[in-house]
């Protein structure tokens, strides 16, 4: 009797007893809050597992169709004995999606996998994890080996973490996965591998991922099977200056409970739990380039409401993007020009359009990070080869010094903030990373929207609008009677203690009360 036996047994008496019938296996199965669907091709590939209602063939599941099960979560683990295109294996990742189920491997999984010219651009996000795994002693004869995989878990510590991530890239029951080394170690190939084919010793390592991976979709908590939704909320806690301070993201779950959302702090670590929820906000510094923006692209596939979503991430980051839609809509901003590494040219009379002193930017640079000011033509030339080491293209821009920029939040086309970030002290922005402690950044005051000057809010709430519909913070200069845009923001600060200055608890309220608005139309089959 393998591991995962007694579990499936202590599983199916705190369940309604699901049995196959004519009617479906869905229609027992309705009466829980969620439970898991198990395919095999063959029911001789669970031979060696413990007798589960919860298995089921392919043509079983393909064949019956399912009651009303809205509101339940459906887990399915597609073990067929092959993905290939238009097989058994295939066709009920398909259907599993179609019915709202959740499934691994997906069919997106499935498609990827096929080719290492699709998944082969995955993989260069775990370049540094693969080394640092293989620089063992162990490793450094070997010329190569295969690693299987059971729900991204294996037995070598050392690859653990590797096999981690492969799993949050792939979500797949069993992952084959072919290591080479050639001038240092490479995943040679990635592919699904099949329940059947299991050896006595791998089957008991299935078994036991396979119950520590049940484990996470039948917890239920009480106070969550209370909520009407499940918030995810992604964050760093390492992060120097993340968008949301600790205090911040404890309102936030403290103020869920209050409206019935279930607000969970998730981590990078927690990428293939995002099915487990409704929603998710992005609480952490994003970028396009790193797990923050896999992140938004994973949970809308997976049909949660996103803020930010990957759309406004996209335009948000990018200081070119914004430099073209304010000028196609003839809204305020610094007189800008684009610079290309390419036209030194371009870089001479640069000075005399937009007078010195004038402002460097890298344009998907954040927190003041990749911008410089230069005095003359000559620092200018030096700044410009130390920048066009990070980008091919950059923002000059003519420079406007105010003692503050004015931050409005906006939330689904209306104002909900108003903030003036100062200075740093001694210093012409907001951040001053070569500043020591709390010298780092301006102070900061925030005031009612209708306390802001009504110029300053109109352009913010205009510009907001032509992102999008989300949570962006949009920083603007007033000088005199001119009022420009000098960036957006897709994940604002809120911060307790700053942002939520005036509104207290209203500012979490309202954005977890977005959340409500548009899952609430989603649940309708309407669009927000």
């Amino acid at each position: 009797m393998s591991a995962v036996q007694s579990h499936w047994r202590q599983v199916s008496e705190q369940t309604v007893a699901a049995t196959i019938t004519s009617n479906g296996y869905f229609s027992a199965a309705a009466q829980r809050s969620s439970h898991v669907v198990i395919i095999v091709e063959r029911k001789e590939d669970w031979a060696s597992y413990f007798p589960c209602e919860h298995v089921v063939t392919a043509q079983e599941y393909l064949e019956h169709t399912r009651d009303s099960d809205t509101g339940k979560r459906v887990q399915v683990i597609n073990l067929c004995r092959s993905y290939k295109y238009l097989g058994h294996g295939y066709y009920c990742s398909l259907l599993a999606e179609a019915r709202g189920h959740k499934v691994i491997p997906s069919v997106r999984t499935i498609s990827e996998l096929t080719k290492k010219a699709l998944y082969g651009l995955a993989l260069d996000d775990l370049d540094k994890t693969l080394e640092k795994a293989l620089n063992h002693q162990l490793y450094r004869s070997t010329e190569g080996f295969t690693l299987t995989l059971y729900f991204g878990r294996t037995d070598i510590e050392l690859l653990q973490e590797l096999a981690r991530q492969l799993f949050e890239t792939f979500p797949s029951p069993i992952l084959l996965v072919e290591f080479r080394h050639h001038n240092g170690w490479h995943i040679g190939g990635v592919k699904c591998g099949v329940l059947h084919k299991l050896r006595d010793d791998q089957e008991d390592q299935f078994a036991h991922a396979l119950d520590n991976f049940s484990r996470k979709i039948w917890r239920q908590p009480r106070l969550r099977r209370l909520a009407r939704y499940d918030l995810a909320i992604l964050h760093d806690p390492h992060e120097q200056l993340p968008p949301s301070n600790p205090r911040a993201l404890e309102n936030f779950v403290r103020v869920g409970k209050g409206l019935g959302i279930d607000v969970d702090l998730i981590e990078r670590k927690d990428y293939a739990r995002l099915a487990e929820y409704d929603a998710l906000l992005i609480r952490e510094t994003t970028s396009l380039d790193n797990h923050t923006y896999r992140f938004a692209k994973k949970a809308e596939s997976e049909g949660l409401v996103v803020m930010d979503d990957p759309a406004s991430i996209l335009r948000c980051t990018n200081k070119v993007y914004l430099t073209d839609l304010l000028n196609s809509h003839q809204l305020g901003m610094p007189a800008t020009e684009i610079l290309y590494k390419e036209r030194p040219q371009d870089f001479e009379r640069i000075g005399e359009r937009l007078g010195f002193p004038l402002v460097l930017k890298i344009p998907d640079g954040c927190f003041s990070r990749g911008v410089i000011k230069v005095e003359s033509q000559a620092a200018l030339l030096k700044a410009t080869a130390e920048l066009f080491e990070h980008s091919v293209l950059l923002l000059a821009q003519e420079f406007l010094y105010t003692d503050y920029d004015w931050r409005i939040g906006v939330l689904n086309r209306k104002p909900i903030f108003a903030c003036q970030y100062f200075m740093s002290k001694g210093h012409w922005q907001i951040y001053n990373h070569k500043a020591i402690g709390q010298a780092i950044n301006g102070e900061c005051r925030t005031l009612a929207v209708h306390e802001a000057p009504k110029a300053v809010v109109e352009l913010a709430v205009k510009t907001a609008n032509l992102i999008g519909d989300g949570l962006y913070g949009v920083d603007l200069k007033q000088s005199g009677d001119r009022v420009v845009v000098i960036e957006v923001n897709d994940n604002p600060n809120l911060d307790a203690g700053i942002e939520d200055a005036y509104l207290q608890d209203d500012l979490y309220g309202l954005v977890l009360e977005e959340f409500v608005r548009r899952l609430e139309l989603k649940r309708r089959g309407q669009v927000w």
